[in-house]
């Protein structure tokens, strides 16, 4: 794996941490490669019951780099899967449950799969913040769509017309399943990894159907993001 994506398995828990302080865990094409491998080989890792999604200290991610984009643009559509497209269906497609451990800074796509996860615990600097508006951007991978319906009209309005949340409004930000003090956040999310470990281990069959009752709000994004693109605002103005 890059060591721009760390991977660690441990105690039936593989852990996945953007590893790029200094650029704040901007992503590149790389590193969702990376991570999309990481995801995908726990599908068949019988020694991986959890996966954990994270950042460094003070910094989930700033989101896409840009120049790295500008370099290399993504081409939807093409015959090549971009990397950020194969990142973001490993991570809707991952048959082991996915928490996400944000500590600080989560910009951009940094929100966005956090819609995708099945279990998010942050920090209480933990501070949320999409600028689609700010770089004239749509918003991307059905989060038009999902925040209104987790977040409520009014939080996800505020989010996607460039402004922030703070997690500490708990609250508000509803898709934040635990929140805990400065740098309790990988902690709290392995303790619960740990506890789904041990559901597993004990009844696999209830807690499938949990997972599966989780992922049913997810059914109609995966058929979204498997139209051609230019059915999708077609199918977003067919539901309002």
């Amino acid at each position: 794996m890059s060591e721009l994506v760390l991977v660690e398995t441990a105690d039936r828990i593989r852990t996945i941490t953007f590893n790029r302080p200094e650029k704040k865990n901007a992503l590149t094409q790389d590193m969702y490669s990376a991570a999309a491998a990481a995801l995908d080989s726990a599908n068949d890792d019988p020694s991986v019951r959890v996966c954990i999604l994270t950042g460094t200290q003070g910094v989930f991610t700033a989101g896409n780099d840009i120049v790295d984009f500008t370099k290399r643009p993504p081409n939807f559509g093409k015959h090549d899967t971009p990397p950020v497209r194969k990142f973001m269906m490993a991570l809707l497609n991952c048959q082991k449950p996915v928490i996400a451990a944000v500590d600080g800074l989560a910009i951009g796509i940094g929100v966005t799969l956090l819609l995708h996860c099945d279990l998010v615990v942050a920090s209480d600097r933990a501070v949320f913040k999409t600028p689609f508006v700010d770089l004239a951007l749509a918003p991307e991978f059905a989060s038009s769509q999902l925040m209104p319906r987790i977040f409520g009209h009014a939080v996800a309005a505020e989010l996607q017309l460039a402004k922030h949340v703070a997690a500490v409004a708990g609250d508000q930000v509803a898709v934040v399943a635990l929140l805990v003090a400065v740098e309790q956040a990988v902690a709290a999310a392995a303790d619960r990894g740990g506890v789904l470990d041990q559901q597993l281990r004990s009844g696999p069959e209830d807690l499938d159907a949990v997972v599966d009752r989780v992922r049913e709000r997810f059914e109609r994004v995966r058929a979204v993001l498997q139209l051609r693109h230019r059915d999708v605002d077609r199918v977003q103005l067919e539901e309002v």
